[in-house]
């Protein structure tokens, strides 16, 4: 299979040598002409992966077209607000059967819509040809050969089993699931919910919090899939409590790291330049926001991650606003879990 992976960054990187290992010819697009002929002439990629030496079978290029045509499958690893801008001028060099797989994690801004649905339209695609993969997929992690599990979601089975056939190695385990809906809220959400976590640890809180913020964030998440028409199960499983565990855990993980940057007192801007990468939760925290109003979903830890990166309010004032709202019964949100399965 000749695989196209968009998106020369890490996380890119690391699934171009997964593909490859997994028997894959892969040629991986970025902008950087550097990391493109570092990519191809010395099988490494040191700006995003240093120390990791890549599969030859990797080709570097900054001409989408050339990675593109003739490619058996796509796969989507740029930032996810700027998707649709990159995609579309890439509608063209598609072919007739490609599949499309995206590693993207967030909610458009301004459409609420989620990255299957952007890649789909971006590229001229038919839903039943998109992939999502997602799961605890710590890039640095995966590309020393760590061993790890993920979910390939699709609403076709054959789309799903295709690509976790062309992804599947010795320390790299796909599983398939047909609950796009969940398995990408999930991704979007727990990026948010870990950058919460990291502010409450820059703040110098200790394990009591994390689990508190970790476990009412798994409940976020839940609430605002299951009004969407996800699965119940999902949310236990990889791409649920697994990848929430991992990014709300790993200090690699760039939006737990930016919120830790922001608990110690950082500006935004600060914690942007600090982290040196794109944590996808300063923006999509917005457009997850955006998503649960507009159906009336109720996300405190969310929009109070809001509040504190585009509203001006005091980091301070997070915890005390979290803690005082009205009592609740823990047990109605397994009741609700449990009558929407």
């Amino acid at each position: 299979m000749i695989a196209a992976v968009l998106g020369a960054g890490a996380w890119g990187t690391t699934f171009s040598a997964v593909l490859a290992d997994a028997g894959c010819q892969v040629r991986l697009w970025g902008r950087d002409e550097a990391v493109a002929e570092q990519v191809t002439t010395m099988n490494r990629n040191d700006k995003y992966l240093p120390g990791i030496t890549l599969p030859p079978s990797i080709i570097g290029t900054t001409n989408a077209q050339n990675a593109l045509v003739g490619a058996d499958m796509v796969v989507v690893a740029v930032p996810s607000q700027s998707a649709r801008t990159i995609l579309e001028p890439f509608a063209p060099f598609i072919g007739e059967n490609t599949v499309a797989v995206s590693l993207m994690k967030g909610v458009e801004l301004g459409t609420d819509k989620r990255m299957s649905d952007v890649v789909a339209e971006a590229l001229g695609l038919p839903l039943d040809r998109v992939a999502v993969v997602s799961g605890p997929n710590l890039a640095g992690e995966i590309a020393a050969h760590q061993p790890t599990a993920t979910v390939v979601s699709s609403i076709s089975e054959k789309t799903a089993i295709t690509v976790a056939e062309a992804c599947s190695c010795d320390y790299f385990r796909p599983y398939t699931n047909s609950d796009i809906v969940g398995v990408e809220l999930c991704g979007a959400v727990k990026n948010v919910i870990a950058l919460a976590v990291g502010i409450a640890q820059g703040q110098g809180m200790g394990y009591n919090t994390t689990a508190t913020v970790i476990t009412r964030g798994l409940v976020e998440i839940t609430r605002l899939g299951l009004a969407l028409g996800a699965q119940a199960e999902t949310f236990a499983g990889l791409a649920g409590m697994g990848d929430l565990v991992a990014t709300c855990a790993s200090p690699s993980s760039r939006n737990h790291t930016l919120g830790r940057h922001i608990g110690q007192g950082k500006t935004l801007d600060e914690a942007i330049a600090a982290t040196r990468g794109t944590a996808e939760a300063v923006k999509s925290s917005r457009s997850v926001l955006a998503l649960a109003q507009s159906i009336g979903v109720e996300m405190p830890i969310t929009e109070a991650v809001v509040g504190v990166l585009h509203e001006g309010q005091p980091v301070q004032e997070m915890a005390h606003k979290l803690l005082t709202r009205p009592r609740k019964t823990e047990g109605l949100n397994a009741q609700i879990i449990a009558e929407s399965a």
